[in-house]
């Protein structure tokens, strides 16, 4: 004890010549509180970093994938969340639509000529731009069915673009078509991503802006869209003046139909009248042929001659014998006989 105390007040000693030495140096402190100090940061920064490492935040738009020895579990509720340091690690989605394009850059607007340029099955060029628009349905199979989703789903929509704007011809690509070629990338695209199954859904897809590669070609094109547009206006006067014409030449085709039908309705009633009378006169004939004919006769002249007067002359005199009493002659005589006819 008396040896540690005489080596203590040794060591003290040379730290007071050293100081008196050196006036202008700091003393130098004890090594003891040295230790202490840096045991207590290093605790003090473990205990913080447990603390971070223990809790995280989750917004209404995100979900949160917590790994824990290698089994993962979903945590979609938004709030301030617990986790094991250390042992469980966290991975955080958003459950927002999601954006990539083909042919330009999103960010500067600049086309990519590489991604852009396309041959149609007729055998013409064109620069067609694609926007795409997705969601994280399934944020396990996100992150661990494959490193970098975003690119496979890229990768695969250049390759369906191509494929369906090569079975267009450019026509439909810049005008008509678009609407089907977008459907068929967007269905296509959509059953691949359900055939990978690495948690993403393809919710649009729109073609941004389709043009061919040289202005020369571009003219040429809008000339026959303006072609286009002169025929269909075309058509929509001529189907307009058929729609006025056309009601017209009906009702007057409705009149022509009902006059020849009240005509046929006239002659078939006259015809039947006369059918009627013939019949009535062929009965009182098969009764009385003789006076039957005579009757005809004197009724056919009526018709013929109504004001005409008969005489009868001998041709050599100036005297005629007027007959006036011609159309009243009795016709009451006894019919002929079988024989006399």
């Amino acid at each position: 004890m008396f040896g540690n105390q005489k080596q203590d007040t040794t060591q003290g000693t040379v730290e007071n010549q050293l100081n008196q030495q050196m006036p202008g140096k700091p003393k130098v402190p004890n090594a003891g509180i040295i230790k202490k100090t840096v045991i207590g940061i290093v605790v003090a920064a473990v205990v913080v970093l447990t603390a971070m490492q223990s809790f995280y935040s989750l917004q209404e738009d995100e979900y949160a994938v917590i790994q824990t020895f290698g089994y993962a579990q979903v945590v979609e509720t938004p709030g301030i969340k617990f986790k094991i340091p250390y042992i469980q690690t966290v991975h955080k989605a958003s459950k927002a639509s999601k954006q990539f394009s083909v042919g330009y850059s999103l960010e500067t607007d600049e086309s990519i000529d590489k991604e852009s340029f396309m041959i149609t099955s007729d055998y013409n060029f064109v620069n067609v731009d694609f926007y795409f628009e997705y969601q994280i349905t399934n944020p396990i199979k996100y992150f661990y069915a494959s490193e970098e989703p975003e690119v496979i789903v890229k990768n695969l929509a250049q390759s369906y673009i191509r494929d369906t704007v090569g079975s267009h011809g450019v026509d439909e690509v810049l005008t008509t078509g678009k609407y089907a070629i977008q459907s068929e990338i967007k269905t296509k695209l959509q059953e691949r991503m359900e055939l990978e199954d690495i948690g993403i859904q393809i919710t649009n897809a729109v073609i941004q802006d389709a043009e061919v590669p040289t202005a020369e070609v571009a003219q040429a094109f809008k000339n026959v869209e303006d072609a286009k547009q002169g025929m269909e206006t075309a058509i929509n006067n001529a189907n307009a003046d058929a729609n006025t014409r056309i009601p017209a030449a009906n009702a007057e085709a409705d009149k022509i139909i009902k006059d020849a039908q009240a005509q046929k309705a006239s002659l078939i009633a006259e015809a039947e009248g006369q059918a009627a009378r013939f019949d009535s006169l062929y009965q009182e004939y098969i009764k009385f042929p003789l006076i039957t004919k005579k009757r005809m006769f004197y009724e056919t002249l009526e018709e013929v001659l109504p004001n005409m007067k008969i005489y009868i002359t001998d041709g050599t005199t100036q005297t005629m014998l007027p007959l006036e009493s011609f159309g009243t002659i009795d016709i009451s005589e006894p019919a002929e006989t079988e024989e006399g006819k």
